[in-house]
């Protein structure tokens, strides 16, 4: 009798909504989020811009982080998708906004650099804000750490947000994201220096990070911009896309199965 009046309830709801009848009386052990990434961005515009953009074009984030006052904007429901990645890939998985959530941060990046602001930096407390929206949708989706992104870690050949200003080391130290063991880093640095790998190395070690980059054993231009992603994340102090020392050893670390542990 329970069973057939909450039929007839939900018969008539969805009369109201215009669908047909449904039994949700039981629930399937294998399914996840849609949400399987985060994808963090800056806008390379104001507030008002970006808001206008984001909203009125053919653009959009799930949230918008403003700069002054700070303020989140929630500009499209999470169970939908938005338009922030475009074409982008990590660890072969391809075209990302149907699997993430898009957090766009007011920040101008280099867009001041002919007024000697070669790179903006994030206000601290814009940067709380975001780290407590990332933590939030990171605990009710679930997402992983390592699916924590940058929008030049998933398009690295386009873009450059949310560039080498942003705190990724915060992130690792609030348990969001992997970092590489310090000490390690300068273990294997040692090595390194002695003898460098070759760029075959750098671009299977990229690829193994997660990075959609070319194996052409060559240090072309593709292969830079990937390298200088990598290290615009890891090493901020200079993201040139040149192969060193350094930059092996922190590969080799991320790349170690211990070190990738969040």
């Amino acid at each position: 009798m329970k069973k057939f009046l909450l039929l007839f309830a939900a018969a008539l709801l969805a009369g109201c909504a215009g669908g047909p009848p449904i039994d949700r009386s039981y629930n399937a052990a294998s399914q996840d989020s849609r949400a399987q990434y985060l994808i963090l961005h800056f806008t390379w515009g104001s507030y008002a811009s970006s808001l206008k953009v984001l909203t009125e074009g053919p653009v959009s984030s799930h949230y918008l982080v403003r700069d002054n006052p700070v303020e989140i904007y929630g500009l499209v429901d999470e169970s939908r998708r938005a338009y922030h990645a475009g074409v982008s890939s990590w660890k072969g998985q391809t075209a990302l906004n149907a699997a993430s959530i898009g957090i766009e941060i007011v920040n101008a990046g280099n867009r001041l650099a002919d007024q000697g602001i070669e790179w903006e930096e994030y206000p601290k407390e814009q940067i709380d804000a975001v780290i407590a929206l990332v933590k939030w949708i990171v605990a009710r989706h679930e997402i992983r750490p390592d699916r924590i992104l940058g929008h030049s870690d998933i398009a690295p050949q386009r873009k450059v947000d949310p560039g080498p200003k942003f705190p990724w080391k915060r992130l690792a130290d609030e348990g969001l994201i992997p970092w590489p063991d310090a000490a390690l880093v300068a273990e294997r640095r040692v090595a390194y220096e002695a003898q460098l790998p070759g760029i075959d190395w750098f671009q299977q070690k990229l690829s193994d990070h997660g990075f959609a980059v070319p194996h052409t054993g060559e240090l072309d231009v593709a292969t830079q911009k990937v390298l200088g992603a990598f290290q615009m994340k890891y090493r901020q102090s200079r993201f040139d896309g040149v192969p060193d020392a350094e930059t092996a050893a922190i590969l080799d670390v991320m790349t170690s199965a211990p070190a990738n542990a969040p």
